[in-house]
């Protein structure tokens, strides 16, 4: 069984009159990668100053496993932020080494750790190069190895691969693989593939409340519904015909009654993304109007809900 690794209750942060955090309660399972979800201005940054010690909460409470009230829970944690600073003058080993003297290692322990995170990280061919010349995916790894230097209990990141190209954004993820199965992570993103693709458990905050939280399998099976994509063959035919269709099965201003094939549709560029209870009823349905019309399908995909899905509903509602 699990033991919960940090437990945060009533979490607040206010700046003048503006409440960037209200309230907020979750918990962080050890061994758990979580992602903290949400649309720009939510409170997600806020929420993570917080629990790494950068941001005095105005109330709440944060509770670490295994720590007495009161006591500063920073030397329990790992925390890279979204945009690093670096010592551009300093190499890698010694940017390591140095993080290490500051969380408290000695001298001999911190050049012994810093040479295994950055063989770890992949940069230790680069370890003796000024950090000025690192790429923005090298940096990022840096950022690891100093995160991890001190061996946290729970590592934190704010948009750890956002300001990455494609495949410095891919080689960081694949290193989180790695990582998380060796500690708890939490990183905020508002990417929701690199979520699906890397978390156990999700927390969606909007205008800073937890509008939804838990185990991203229980929500995808919970939340998620069968859709079909239809794509046609001629736009100008495609934008007309659907437009014809969806008046006809959406009667009253876009109103789908409950116990409708179609619970909505959405049309963007050609494609009509129909979310539906019988997803074979529905398909019949379709086929016999096209057929009928004799319109051209160049596409009919039948599939689910994505987490993306969930999420604007989420944060939109």
């Amino acid at each position: 069984m699990m033991n919960t690794l940090l437990q945060v209750k009533g979490l607040t942060q206010t700046f003048g009159d503006v409440k960037a955090v209200a309230g907020i309660d979750f918990s962080i399972t050890e061994g758990h990668c979580v992602a903290l979800l949400g649309p720009n201005g939510a409170g997600k940054t806020t929420t993570i100053r917080m629990i790494t010690g950068l941001l005095k909460p105005t109330a709440g409470q944060l509770e670490f496993q295994g720590s007495a009230q009161g006591i500063n829970h920073r030397a329990l944690i790992g925390y890279l932020p979204q945009a690093p600073s670096f010592y551009p003058w300093m190499t890698g080993i010694e940017y390591v080494v140095y993080a290490g003297r500051l969380c408290g290692l000695t001298a001999a322990a911190a050049k012994i750790r810093a040479k295994e995170l950055l063989e770890r990280v992949g940069i230790s061919s680069a370890a003796k190069r000024r950090i000025g010349s690192y790429s923005g995916g090298m940096k990022q790894r840096l950022g690891l190895a100093q995160a991890l230097v001190h061996q946290p209990r729970l590592l934190v990141m704010d948009e750890p691969v956002s300001a990455l190209d494609p495949l410095g954004r891919r080689e960081v993820l694949e290193l989180l693989r790695e990582l998380k199965q060796e500690t708890t992570v939490l990183f905020s993103t508002h990417v929701l593939h690199d979520a699906e693709e890397l978390c156990d458990d999700v927390i969606i905050i909007r205008n800073g409340q937890v509008a939804l939280q838990g185990a991203i399998e229980s929500i995808r099976s919970e939340h998620r519904k069968p859709i079909i994509e239809l794509q046609l063959e001629r736009e100008a035919q495609s934008e007309r015909w659907l437009s014809s269709y969806m008046a006809r099965i959406l009667p009253s201003a876009g109103a789908v009654n409950k116990h409708s094939l179609f619970q909505a549709v959405q049309l963007q560029n050609g494609v009509a993304r129909f979310t539906v209870n019988d997803v074979d009823a529905a398909r019949r349905s379709l086929l016999e109007e096209l057929t009928k019309d004799q319109v051209k399908v160049s596409r009919l995909e039948v599939g689910h809900t994505s987490l993306e899905d969930l999420f604007m509903k989420v944060v939109t509602a």
